[in-house]
C-alpha cells in the first residue's frame, strides 16, 4: 500500500515544471549515450568545478503549501493608504488590463521583440506607449521604456555629456528633484568623474554646466516657472532634461513647450501598482535631432515585403549588443509589460477619461489644501497639481502618528512639515479623514461639498496646457469593456508566446513562468505597498526579500545579496561599482582594466565603460574557450592596474570553461576581481557554485534562471551576489536605507529593493522546487540541449563542444556553410521557423551566421522533437534551393514568413501554398499565422517613424 508521504506529492510541482517525465529523460539518456543523471551531469562537467557543497534549501513543497506560506509571511505587511509621493502614487489597474495582460501569459511569456513579425501586437502596444509620450511631453522622439525615473534621470545625464557643445565637466541637479533621483545620479556621476552642482533651478545660469535636470512638479509639489532657467542652461551649450509626471502633463504645459530638450519621468500613475518599488516603466523623449543618442529601445514604423505598415525595433545600432564599449548606454531590457500596461491604460481611458481623472485629483488635493488654510495651517506649496507640504510646527509628529492610525502614510519633510501627494484612489472621504487627523475638532467646520462650489485651483494659468493629447483614432475607440476586450485580443492575436511554442532562444532561458509563481504579484499585500511605507508595515515584504537572499545564498555560495538591481545590465553595472568601491577603499582607485573574453555578452563592455573602465579583450581558442595564455599576458601586462575580468559561466559558447577555476587565480594573483556574468546559471543550480569556483561577485537574472517571466523584453530582477569582501560597497539608499555593512552607499535604481513585487515569482519557485528540484531542473536542462545537438548534428554542424563532446545547456549551429553554398542566410531560416510555429533561436550571436539554441527544462521531449523536426524540415528545404529544384531568390524561405493574405492571393511561386503554410503535417494543428510579411529593416532606419501612422496608412 502507498504510503501517506507519497500520496501528499509534496514533490509534484517538480514534476509539473520539468518537461520531460522519467520514460523520456531515460530516452534522451540513451541519445546521448549516459545511464543515469548523475552519470550524464559526471561526463558533461569539468572535474574540478563537481563535488561541492549540497544545497542547503528545505524540501519541496506543493503549490498550495508555497502559496499558504507566503500569504502568511504576506499577511505581516500592513496596506496603508500612501499619500507620501515621491514619484510614487496609488493607482487603480482596470480590471479588463489585469485580468487579460498582466496575469495573461500571452503577455508576460513573450520575449524582446527582436523578431518583429511574430510580435506585431506588443510593437503596436509600445507605439502607443511611445504616442502617448510624445503628447504628453510634446517632444517629437520616445523610447518603448526604461528601468524606472531615477535611472532614466542617469540616462539624461549621460546623453547630455555626449551630445553637448560645452567643455564643462559639471551637472546641475535641482535641489529638489526627488532624493532617491538625486542619489542615483550622485553614482553614476562619480563613476564617470562628472561634478554634480545642486541648487533651485534659477542658480544655473550662474554655473558653467554640460546640462542641467528640473524637477516639475518638484518633490515639495511646487510647479515653479523654469523656462527661463531652462533658456540658461540652453544659451551654454548644455542640455536641460525635466524630470515630471505623467499624470500632471495632462493638465500641465509640456516640457517641449517650456524648452526642455529631454523629458522623463515614471509611467506608474498610468495603472501600473506601487510594488514597493517596481516594476514601472520609465519615459524617456526627446528631440529628434538625438535619435542616435537616446537610450533604450525605440519602436519604429516600416514596411513589410508586400509593402505594408509593419513595426520593428528601430535603430538598433545604437545599442549595447552591436557598439559593445561604444553604445549610449547598457541597458537590454525595457519594461515592456509595464509600458503595454501604461499604453492600454491610456487607450482604455482616452483623454477625456485621463483629463477627467487629473482634475479629480487636483480638485481634492486643492479642497485639502484649502480647507487646512481656513483652520490656520500654514499651506507651503503655492502651486500645485496633486502635493502640498504643510507646516504643523510642533504639532507636525502628532498629526503624523493621528494620520498613521487613520490608516494613511504621509510623508516628513521636516520637524514641523508634512507632505501629503493624492492619487487615482483618492476620495472626498480621504479629504475628510486626513483633516480630522491633522487638524482634530477643527476639521468639524470643514465641508468638502461647499469648498468644492468654489472651484478652487492652485494650478497657474500660465502653466496650464492649451493642445490637444490623444488624438489619434486608437485613444479614442475603446472607452467600453467590450470594445477594450477585443482591442487586446488583436493585439494578442498577433504574438507568439510561450504559451503557444518553445522560444528555444539561447543565453535568454525561456522557462515555464508557472501560473502559482505568478498569483502573488496581484496580491494587495505585495502590489500597493509604496516603496517609502514605514519599516513597521512592511515585515511581510522584508521577511520575503530576505528569505530570498537566503535561498540565493545557499544556491551561489555568496555571503551577502543585493536585491536592488532592476535588470542584468542593472545587476552588472552594481557587480562592477561594488568592484570600483572596493579598490577605492583599498587605495587602488587607479586599478580601471576591465578584461572582458571575444564571447562576451555585448553588456558586458558597455558596464565596465560605464564604469569608467578600460576594456580589453581576451581572445578565445578554436574550441571556444578563454585563451588562457593570452589571459596570462593580459593579466601579467596591466597587473597593476588590474581591476577585474568580466566572464560568463558557462562561457557564452555554450560549454563549460575546463579552466575556470586556473582563469579565477590568475586574476586573483594581480590583485583582481572576478565578475561572473550570470546569464547562464540555469547550468550551475544545484551542480556548481560561483563563490565556491573563484567569482566574487556575480549578478543573476531572475527573469531567466529563477522564472520571471520576460514580459514581452521586461521586467527583469538582476540582483548580485557578492563575497564578504565586496558586501561593505553593495548600493544602499538615502531614502528608505538597508541595514547592512553597505550602510550609506549610494544607489544603482529608484528604489531600495528595486523591482521588489515581483521577486515573489523566484520566491515561490524556489520554495516550489527545493533543492532537489533544482538540481534537477539543471540536469534536465543539460540533457535536454545534449539531445537535441546530438540529434540536430547529423544535419547540422555544432559549432563548440566541451567535455566528451557534450555541451551545456545551449549550443551553437552552424549555419555558415550552408549560406556559403546556398545563399540562404540565418535571417532566412529564423523568418522560415515561423512557418512552423516557432520562435527562432538567438540569430548570430555570440558568432555571426549562427544559431544559440536553448530547449530549457521545461520543454518536454515531444516538443523538442517537433522542433527538431522543423530544423531538419528547413534543412532539406535549404537542400533543395542548394540543387536547384528551387530558384536561389524565390523559394519557402526568402518569402518566409508567409501571411494569411499572401497564400491566399494570387500565387505564382516554384512552391505550393501547402509548402508555404503547412510545411509539416502537425502545423495544421495549432497554426500560428505571422500577421505581417518579412520586415524591410533598412527601410525603416531610413525613414524613421516612432508614433501612430494615421490609420488610413493600413488601409
Amino acid at each position: 500500500m502507498t504510503p501517506l508521504s507519497a500520496l501528499e506529492n509534496s514533490n509534484e510541482f517538480i514534476h509539473r515544471h520539468i518537461g520531460p517525465d522519467e520514460g523520456e529523460i531515460a530516452a534522451m539518456l540513451k541519445e546521448v549515450g549516459a545511464e543515469s543523471l548523475d552519470q550524464f551531469v559526471e561526463t558533461t562537467l569539468p572535474a574540478t568545478i563537481l563535488g561541492g557543497t549540497p544545497l542547503a534549501l528545505p524540501d519541496a513543497v506543493t503549490e498550495e503549501a508555497a502559496l499558504a506560506e507566503l500569504s502568511a509571511i504576506a499577511k505581516k505587511n500592513v496596506v496603508a493608504r500612501a499619500f507620501i509621493g515621491m514619484g510614487y502614487s496609488e493607482v487603480i489597474t482596470p480590471k479588463v488590463i489585469l485580468r487579460n495582460v498582466f496575469e495573461n501569459p500571452a503577455w508576460y511569456t513573450a520575449y524582446t521583440p527582436y523578431q518583429a513579425e511574430i510580435s506585431q501586437g506588443r510593437l503596436q502596444c509600445l507605439l502607443n506607449y511611445q504616442q502617448v509620450v510624445l503628447d504628453l511631453t510634446g517632444m517629437e522622439l520616445a523610447n518603448a521604456s526604461l528601468l524606472d525615473e531615477a535611472t532614466a534621470a542617469a540616462e539624461a545625464m549621460a546623453m547630455a555629456r555626449r551630445v553637448s557643445k560645452s567643455q564643462s565637466n559639471r551637472y546641475f541637479v535641482d535641489r529638489d528633484a526627488f532624493p532617491q533621483t538625486i542619489d542615483v545620479l550622485k553614482t553614476r556621476a562619480k563613476a564617470f568623474g562628472w561634478e554634480l552642482i545642486y541648487g533651485a533651478p534659477g542658480e544655473a545660469k550662474d554655473h558653467e554646466v554640460f546640462g542641467a535636470l528640473f524637477q516639475y512638479p518638484n518633490v515639495n509639489g511646487e510647479i515653479v516657472d523654469l523656462e527661463a532657467a531652462i533658456a540658461a542652461v540652453k544659451a551654454m551649450g548644455g542640455l536641460v532634461a525635466l524630470a515630471t509626471d505623467p499624470m500632471a502633463l495632462v493638465v500641465l504645459k509640456s516640457p517641449a513647450s517650456l524648452g526642455a530638450d529631454i523629458a522623463l519621468g515614471s509611467m506608474q500613475r498610468f495603472g501600473v501598482p506601487m510594488g514597493f518599488g517596481g516594476p514601472h516603466a520609465a519615459f524617456f523623449a526627446t528631440k529628434d535631432e538625438y535619435k542616435r543618442s537616446v537610450p533604450g529601445r525605440i519602436i519604429g514604423v516600416s514596411i513589410d515585403a508586400n509593402g505594408k505598415p509593419a513595426l520593428r525595433m528601430a535603430l538598433q545600432t545604437r545599442e549595447q549588443h552591436i557598439r559593445r564599449e561604444k553604445a549610449n548606454s547598457n541597458i537590454c531590457t525595457s519594461q515592456v509589460l509595464l509600458a503595454n500596461i501604461a499604453s492600454l491604460y491610456a487607450v482604455y481611458h482616452g483623454p477625456v477619461g485621463l483629463k477627467r481623472i487629473a482634475d479629480r485629483i487636483h480638485r481634492l488635493t486643492a479642497i485639502f489644501a484649502e480647507g487646512l488654510r481656513r483652520v490656520g495651517v500654514t499651506v507651503q506649496t503655492r502651486h500645485f497639481f496633486d502635493t502640498v507640504v504643510v507646516d504643523l510646527g510642533a504639532k507636525a509628529h502628532i498629526a503624523f502618528e493621528a494620520a498613521a492610525a487613520a490608516g494613511y502614510n504621509l510623508r516628513h519633510v521636516s520637524s514641523s512639515q508634512l507632505g501629503i501627494s493624492f492619487g487615482e484612489k483618492a476620495s472626498r472621504d480621504d479629504v475628510k479623514a486626513l483633516w480630522t487627523a491633522l487638524v482634530g475638532d477643527a476639521a468639524k467646520a470643514l465641508d468638502v461639498e461647499l469648498l468644492d462650489q468654489e472651484r478652487i485651483t492652485h494650478l497657474p494659468k500660465l502653466a496650464l496646457r492649451s493642445d490637444a493629447i490623444l488624438t489619434h483614432a486608437v485613444f479614442n475607440a475603446h472607452h467600453t469593456e467590450t470594445e477594450m476586450l477585443r482591442f487586446m485580443r488583436k493585439l494578442q492575436n498577433k504574438d507568439l508566446a510561450l504559451d503557444h511554442s518553445m522560444i528555444s532562444l539561447g543565453s535568454c532561458t525561456m522557462k515555464l513562468n508557472a501560473t502559482a509563481e505568478m498569483i502573488p504579484v496581484t496580491w494587495p499585500e505585495f502590489g500597493d505597498i509604496h516603496p517609502f511605507a514605514p519599516a513597521s508595515q512592511t515585515r511581510g515584504y522584508l521577511e520575503m526579500i530576505e528569505g530570498l537572499s537566503e535561498q540565493l545564498k545557499a544556491i551561489t555560495g555568496f555571503d551577502a545579496i543585493c536585491m536592488q538591481p532592476n535588470s542584468g545590465a542593472q545587476g552588472e553595472y552594481a557587480g562592477l561599482l561594488a568592484i570600483r568601491r572596493y579598490h577605492e577603499a583599498r587605495g587602488e582607485g587607479h586599478r580601471n582594466i576591465c578584461l572582458i573574453p571575444q564571447s562576451a555578452h555585448g553588456t558586458n563592455p558597455a558596464t565596465a565603460q560605464m564604469m569608467s573602465m578600460q576594456v580589453v579583450v581576451v581572445a578565445c581558442d578554436e574550441k571556444g574557450n578563454v585563451n588562457v595564455d593570452d589571459l596570462k599576458a593580459k593579466a601579467e601586462q596591466h597587473s597593476a592596474n588590474l581591476a577585474c575580468l568580466m566572464i560568463t559561466y558557462p562561457s557564452t559558447h555554450g560549454v563549460y570553461e575546463e579552466a575556470i577555476r586556473d582563469i579565477c587565480a590568475i586574476i586573483h594573483s594581480h590583485g583582481g576581481q572576478v565578475y561572473m556574468d550570470g546569464a547562464n546559471m540555469n547550468a550551475q543550480v544545484g551542480l556548481v557554485k560561483p563563490a565556491e569556483i573563484g567569482a566574487d561577485v556575480l549578478h543573476m537574472n531572475l527573469h531567466k534562471t529563477f522564472c520571471i517571466p520576460h514580459g514581452g523584453g521586461g521586467p527583469g530582477m538582476g540582483p548580485i551576489g557578492m563575497k564578504a569582501h565586496l558586501a561593505p560597497h553593495a548600493a544602499n539608499h538615502v531614502v528608505a536605507p538597508i541595514d547592512g555593512p553597505h550602510r550609506g552607499q549610494s544607489a544603482v535604481s529608484a528604489a531600495p529593493f528595486g523591482s521588489a513585487s515581483i521577486l515573489v515569482i523566484s520566491w515561490m519557485y524556489i520554495r516550489m522546487m527545493g533543492g532537489n528540484g533544482l538540481k534537477k531542473a539543471t540536469q534536465a536542462a543539460l540533457l535536454n540541449a545534449n539531445y537535441l545537438a546530438k540529434k540536430l548534428s547529423a544535419h547540422y554542424p555544432i559549432l563548440y563542444t566541451g567535455k566528451n563532446g557534450r555541451v551545456a545547456h545551449e549550443c551553437i549551429v552552424d549555419l555558415r556553410p550552408l549560406k556559403a553554398a546556398t545563399g540562404i542566410t540565418e535571417v532566412d531560416m529564423a523568418k522560415r521557423l515561423m512557418d512552423y510555429g516557432f520562435h527562432a533561436p538567438t540569430m548570430s550571436f555570440p558568432v555571426p551566421g549562427t544559431f544559440m539554441i536553448e530547449p530549457t527544462e521545461s520543454e518536454s521531449k515531444a516538443e523538442i522533437d517537433r522542433f527538431i523536426e522543423a530544423m531538419v524540415s528547413i534543412r532539406a528545404e535549404v537542400d533543395k534551393v542548394g540543387k536547384g529544384e528551387w530558384p536561389a531568390d524565390n523559394n519557402p524561405l526568402k518569402h518566409a514568413p508567409h501571411t494569411q493574405f499572401v497564400v491566399t492571393g494570387a500565387w505564382e511561386r516554384p512552391y505550393s501554398r501547402e509548402e508555404a503554410a503547412y510545411p509539416l503535417e502537425w502545423v495544421r494543428d495549432n497554426k500560428f499565422w505571422p500577421s505581417v510579411g518579412r520586415i524591410d529593416d533598412a527601410y525603416g532606419d531610413r525613414n524613421v517613424v516612432c508614433s501612430c501612422p494615421s490609420i488610413d496608412a493600413y488601409s
